[in-house]
């Protein structure tokens, strides 16, 4: 895993764990976050493409290729983005500037829960209990 770059705000080296989404800068904190989006934040160049993406190597949460493929492949997965209301709140989400609070919100429709489980068991599949078989 490679080390974290220095936090673009306050020079803290090594902190920067987290990206702005809108353009890419890095920063360590909420505190950061909210004083590099006050004056400095403007939208990148352009789209990240897959090899920025594949080049961030700082960021925990990434899902492998292989798993995402996995979830592109999930009939149970497709099943359900046959719902337009699904569809449109994830539409909602991708269009919004604050998408982790949305996010938080919909966490309470059963639906949008429904789907986050379902792409969770698939990416993050439970571990199998050792079982001697009897």
């Amino acid at each position: 895993m490679r080390t974290p770059r220095p936090c673009g705000v306050c020079g803290a080296a090594g902190a920067a764990k987290y990206r702005c989404p809108r353009c890419a800068a890095a920063y360590c904190s909420v505190p950061c976050c909210r004083t590099h989006k006050v004056p400095l934040c403007s939208p990148a160049g352009g789209a990240w493409s897959v090899e920025d993406i594949l080049r961030e190597g700082e960021e925990q949460d990434r899902v492998p290729l292989q798993k995402l493929q996995l979830l592109a492949e999930a009939e149970e997965l497709r099943g359900l983005l046959l719902n337009p209301h699904l569809r449109q709140l994830l539409l909602t989400i991708d269009q919004a500037e604050d998408k982790s609070s949305l996010m938080k919100k919909y966490m309470q429709e059963p639906l949008f829960v429904e789907f986050a489980d379902c792409c969770l068991r698939i990416v993050e599949p439970p571990e199998k209990e050792n079982i001697l078989p009897e």
